[in-house]
């Protein structure tokens, strides 16, 4: 099979025009997401072009320290932006969030380039950057989803839970309910997603793969596997996040502290 067709310069502009649609429906309809939608779209095309730039050299070197470098690097940006989006304390919230991916990217990008591809090299750059990227994005989205509604249901609805206390349920079983919620909350995407796939569209890595000139076979069995492994990735992350910094969150009373979330919230 032939490689994928390449996009010429002049083609990728075209692209950038279909976002005259959406801007134009915001103007009309007053949605203010104009400058945050052209600011995404710079940092979109500047990381990506950066990024694609960096592989090359990272897949031609193909080094072992490197590689779980960046794989690294990429679980800092993540345990960043998922504090910062949840608009958490970053001193208490940062660390323990930071090991959570560790944690669960790790143990499920092990699994995937030593068990199922069976890898002689499971460093090797080409998986385990790509690979681990696709985990680790995804577990973001879930995680900002549960940690964010597991702290906001803890302040809103504070009287539930001190109540369980007082009738002597421990904290662990008072905060049972509010963990149950979260997790839900960030997995129903997922679920819902695996639900359709196929039907309702066709995933990024598949097409990808397809267009690419890999056998249909191959990239079917591909994304299955990754969707799999980025399920458990996100439900792993999310209950250790939780898990780790509820110890945190309280003090020695059990009443959830003020100061973890930010103070311009």
């Amino acid at each position: 099979m032939e490689g994928s067709q390449d996009i010429s310069t002049l083609a990728l502009v075209l692209a950038y025009l279909l976002l005259l649609i959406p801007v134009l429906l915001a103007y009309y309809f007053k949605i203010r997401i104009v400058k945050k939608l052209i600011v995404s779209a710079i940092r979109m095309t500047g990381q990506l072009f950066v990024v694609g730039i960096v592989l090359i050299y990272f897949f031609e070197l193909d080094n072992n320290w490197l590689n779980a470098a960046w794989v690294i690097g990429m679980i800092v940006f993540a345990a960043v932006s998922t504090v910062n989006n949840s608009e958490l304390n970053y001193r208490i919230f940062l660390p323990p969030i930071f090991l959570a991916f560790l944690i669960s990217t790790s143990l499920v990008l092990w699994f995937f380039n030593a068990v199922l591809v069976d890898l002689d090299n499971i460093f090797d750059a080409r998986y385990l950057i790509v690979i681990g990227g696709m985990l680790l994005g995804n577990s973001l989205k879930g995680d900002i989803i549960g940690i964010s509604k597991f702290y906001e249901d803890l302040k809103k609805d504070e009287k539930r839970y001190l109540y369980h206390l007082a009738v002597g349920a421990s904290q662990r079983e008072a905060i049972v309910p509010f963990f149950r919620d979260s997790m839900g909350a960030a997995l129903k995407p997922f679920i819902a997603s695996m639900a359709t796939m196929g039907l309702v569209f066709l995933p990024g890595m598949m097409t990808g793969q397809i267009i690419g000139g890999e056998d249909p076979a191959t990239a079917i069995k591909y994304q299955i596997a990754i969707m799999l492994a980025v399920f458990v990735a996100t439900t792993l992350s999310v209950s250790l996040t939780i898990f780790i910094t509820y110890h945190r969150a309280f003090d020695s009373c059990g009443i959830l502290k003020k100061t973890i979330f930010r103070k311009n919230r």
